[in-house]
């Protein structure tokens, strides 16, 4: 599967939205939201966030990604990752986090990345440290139905 990758354009949402398979799913994606994720909703996010990115292969969108803080020379924390239900396990989670990765270091010429994992995103607790990212912090957070989670930050530093 050839991957590349673009900005957002704003006929883009709507796809966007059709990705996250259930409540469970977006609330890892994008926490904040309402399940169902609605265009106004990932709309208002994109303007608020940087670099908000859309992946293809064979003309389908299979993943998306953008930064929630982006700090130059010092940290970018990517966000609202997701991989299209028709391609996952087949590399792109690791191809949105490489290149949100590289992007980092290279545009915002970032000193160190970061993500988080809600505890049962085992994909992405498995995934993460595979990509070079380390845990530093354990935040409790609440599901949207009141369940005690464990938000696990990671950090990936610049090589050198």
């Amino acid at each position: 599967m050839k991957i590349h990758h673009r900005p957002v354009k704003a006929d883009d949402i709507k796809t966007i939205c059709g990705l996250p398979q259930g409540a469970q799913e977006l609330f890892y994606m994008f926490p904040k939201a309402q399940y169902p994720l609605t265009e106004s909703q990932m709309a208002d996010a994109i303007a608020q966030r940087f670099d908000s990115t859309i992946f293809e292969a064979d003309n389908r969108v299979v993943g998306f990604a953008n930064f929630y803080r982006a700090e130059p020379g010092g940290t970018c924390c990517i966000g609202n990752v997701i991989v299209a239900p028709q391609a996952r396990c087949k590399g792109v989670a690791s191809f949105i986090v490489e290149t949100m990765t590289a992007l980092a270091f290279d545009r915002y010429d970032a000193s160190e990345v970061q993500l988080s994992c809600f505890n049962g995103n085992t994909a992405g607790l498995l995934l993460y440290p595979k990509l070079g990212f380390q845990p530093f912090a354990i935040e409790e957070r609440a599901s949207p139905e009141g369940d005690r989670l464990a938000l696990i930050h990671m950090t990936r530093r610049r090589a050198g």
